[in-house]
């Protein structure tokens, strides 16, 4: 009976957060650049208990033991890097992604990631001739110069499908500005979703294991933003299975719980 009881409130534990991540999925399925979460479960001390003598029999073909485990658990959660919808804005410093790639950002002084690309031009108090592109948390977008893309206060902003950002100044003429910098990404396992829809390296991970700017075959599209990829039909479906189970595992508890009340209760 302990362990019906151990396995049940640790497969319990298991689906309350995926239960969690799923309501987390469902929350963002409006905002922009939101990569939906994934997780899978794993089973806790598994292990084969051995039966009596007497069950080996002549004849026998199967082996005389059983699994035994202890419930199942939410393993490492992941982040589906798929494609979502493209959006047109019309708003110059909207930008999205078509391909494999992130926007690189800059994160309390170092690095991030994100495919939120729905950006502004902000002033910085230091320097007032100049506006840069940031995110709506207020980090600014990188170039491949590794300095914040910026441009004069009183030009409009152009980007090109490479990238390659201009300042288009009030005579007509414009002036070069960088370029996004763009990174692929090799192993999504290796970056953590943070608050403001921000990737950040995993703790021990080196940023070349992870992620690469050479070979970057993705393009940018300007007055764009990339729609949230989370799939409602199947979050939903995800969310009644998990439902389900978190009831059976319930049931299963109070069931253990029922029987342990009745064993403590016998009087010899």
């Amino acid at each position: 009976m302990n362990n019906s009881m151990i396995s049940a409130a640790v497969t319990m534990n298991g689906l309350q957060r995926k239960l969690e991540m799923i309501s987390d999925n469902i929350a963002n399925l409006d905002t922009v650049g939101y990569k939906a979460k994934q997780g899978n479960f794993q089973d806790v001390l598994t292990q084969v208990q051995k039966q009596g003598q007497h069950f080996q029999l002549d004849g026998r073909r199967t082996d005389a033991g059983y699994n035994l485990g202890f419930g199942a658990r939410m393993g490492e959660v992941t982040v589906d890097l798929k494609q979502g919808a493209l959006k047109e804005t019309g708003s110059l410093s909207d930008i999205a992604i078509e391909g494999n790639a992130l926007f690189e950002i800059q994160v309390n002084g170092g690095k991030g990631w994100t495919r939120e690309g729905g950006f502004q031009l902000g002033a910085i108090a230091e320097d007032t001739q100049n506006v840069y592109l940031m995110t709506n948390q207020g980090h600014p977008v990188m170039g491949t110069n590794g300095q914040p893309i910026r441009i004069p206060a009183d030009s409009k902003l152009q980007v090109d499908s490479d990238g390659t950002v201009r300042a288009l100044n009030p005579d007509g003429g414009s002036t070069p500005a960088g370029q996004l910098s763009l990174a692929r990404v090799n192993h999504s396992e290796g970056l953590v979703q943070t608050d403001g829809n921000v990737f950040v390296l995993g703790n021990g991970l080196n940023e070349a294991d992870v992620l690469t700017n050479n070979d970057v075959t993705a393009q940018v599209r300007q007055g764009y933003v990339e729609q949230s990829n989370v799939d409602m039909t199947a979050q939903m479906t995800d969310l009644m299975q998990a439902q389900r189970a978190y009831q059976l595992a319930a049931k299963a508890l109070t069931s253990s719980d029922t029987m342990a009340t009745l064993a403590n209760g016998i009087r010899q």
